[in-house]
């Protein structure tokens, strides 16, 4: 029985005559030819639309870079505009940045703007178009207090539904504001309702809740 390494010897690749290397060297040869056609009737056919992505691509990088630059300083300019504002007390220049940007930006300046000229109007404009939720029920509150003696405990309740959730950040608030109303028009039972609301929930401020059990 032939031994494996004798099976090995056998199975040895044999050496390549002078011939063989000529034609695989002429097959190389050809080979690389026909790619290099290939690759060159490619480039040729589609370099228009290569060019054309090339472009795109970069016009796209430069784009997003502008836009970030753009965005930063459109930042940094709002900032330094409500910052002189605020140090001159210019409420026109903070009405104009509320009616120019979005978001809390706008929702702040038109609030630091009423608080400067203690104007209904400024007050009402915020709630009316506020860009935030938060700030439109920071108006509400305001006006209510503002309004309250001429509106029944109905009404407030009514004109604060938009507070009753707790996602609203003056939402104790609320309640305690539509508590005092019903209060004051002698409605016991309706004012218990809502400070019960607030005694009995665990995540009340204690400031609040204690305000509601003195009402109790």
């Amino acid at each position: 029985m032939a031994t494996i390494l004798e099976r090995n010897k056998d199975m040895k690749p044999k050496k390549k005559t002078m011939q063989e290397h000529a034609q695989d060297a002429l097959y190389r040869e050809v080979w690389e030819d026909v790619n290099n056609e290939k690759t060159q009737q490619f480039l040729k056919k589609y370099s228009k639309h290569m060019i054309i992505a090339v472009i795109a691509v970069m016009i796209l990088t430069v784009g997003i870079q502008i836009g970030i630059r753009s965005h930063r300083a459109a930042k940094i300019a709002t900032a330094e505009t409500y910052e002189l504002a605020m140090r001159t007390a210019d409420t026109n220049a903070l009405t104009n940045l509320a009616h120019n940007n979005s978001g809390a930006t706008a929702d702040l300046a038109l609030f630091q703007a009423y608080i400067l000229n203690n104007k209904i109007e400024t007050l009402e404009e915020l709630e009316k178009n506020a860009k935030t939720p938060e700030f439109r029920d920071l108006a509400k509150i305001h006006l209510v207090g503002i309004r309250g003696d001429k509106m029944s405990a109905d009404e407030v309740e009514k004109y604060l539904g938009d507070l009753d959730t707790k996602s609203s950040p003056f939402y104790y608030t609320a309640c305690l504001t539509i508590a005092q109303k019903h209060l004051s028009d002698g409605n016991h039972d309706k004012a218990n309702k809502w400070l019960d609301k607030i005694i009995n929930d665990v995540d009340a401020p204690a400031t609040i809740k204690a305000e509601a059990q003195t009402l109790r």
